[in-house]
């Protein structure tokens, strides 16, 4: 069953700004109501008022967000080699083609049928279809393009501004001002103090499998993850990092292993693995 979503302007313009996430959120159950590997396609309002395509999410995961979190419990992510962020400048109106759709969408401007709960809708086939054609020429956003995750964090850990650098320019343009900011400017400098307190505070232990170097090589081998990862606008801070052995860390970066605050578990594809050990809280974003 694919769905329809309307993406408020201001936060999507922000997502893109900060690091496109490549999941989404919202308050209403329906959003888990879709299948593994079937469409949420995502319209938008532009800073000038148009409605326009803005997301291809082909669903990948689905995961809870901790209570309390301010845009609801229920999450989506897109498989990255298969969703896709549309380049809105230039684009048509898309209104006319939404109230061909099977969705309800009599409000004189089309986005204020999709307000709170209702901004997310069931599609049917033949919607999906309708959208899949119309969506064969809009060009990609380039700025959804995500940095290598593992070649960032590692230059981070290691203090190197320089390398970050080097890095964020070899993938220039697909990195938004705000962003490239943000690393060049902040994130060499804060995180090898939150590795060094993680490390404290858990004594070099993987807080997924317990591994302990210390006790086997009398050396700090374990590595800090981004929960909420660096290239998809999260926050080089402690409470969105996650203390890990080197296997894990590779594994969650390899297989794009969703975080889920219902159980408190990284997902990968045939398992969950739960945080069995935690001393520190972690905050959604």
């Amino acid at each position: 069953m694919p769905l329809l979503y309307h993406w408020v302007g201001k936060n999507y313009r922000r997502d893109l700004d900060w690091g496109a996430g490549y999941h989404l959120n919202q308050s209403n159950r329906l959003l888990h109501e879709i299948d593994i590997g079937d469409s949420l396609w995502a319209f938008t309002s532009t800073t000038k008022g148009t409605y326009v395509l803005a997301v291809q999410l082909v669903v990948r995961a689905k995961t809870r967000n901790a209570s309390g979190f301010r845009y609801g419990p229920f999450r989506l992510w897109g498989d990255l080699k298969r969703s896709r962020y549309f380049r809105t400048e230039g684009q048509p109106d898309i209104s006319v083609l939404i109230r061909r759709l099977s969705v309800k969408s009599n409000a004189s401007v089309v986005g204020r049928s999709f307000q709170g709960h209702a901004a997310v809708r069931r599609l049917t086939a033949a919607d999906h279809q309708l959208l899949m054609d119309y969506a064969r020429y809009i060009p990609l956003e380039p700025r959804a393009r995500l940095l290598p995750e593992e070649r960032l964090e590692a230059r981070i850990l290691l203090g190197d501004s320089d390398a970050v650098s080097r890095l964020i320019r070899s993938e220039a343009p697909g990195i938004a001002d705000e962003r490239r900011r943000y690393l060049f400017e902040k994130a060499p400098q804060r995180n090898p103090e939150h590795v060094n307190e993680l490390r404290k505070l858990y004594g070099g232990v993987c807080q997924l499998c317990g591994w302990n170097p210390r006790s086997q090589y009398r050396r700090d081998l374990c590595e800090a993850h981004h929960v909420h990862w660096l290239s998809r606008g999260g926050d080089d801070e402690l409470h969105n990092m996650v203390l890990i052995c080197p296997n894990h860390h590779r594994a969650i970066h390899r297989t794009d292993a969703p975080f889920d605050w219902a159980d408190m578990s990284f997902v990968f594809p045939r398992n969950r693995q739960v945080v069995q050990i935690s001393r520190h809280a972690l905050q959604a974003k």
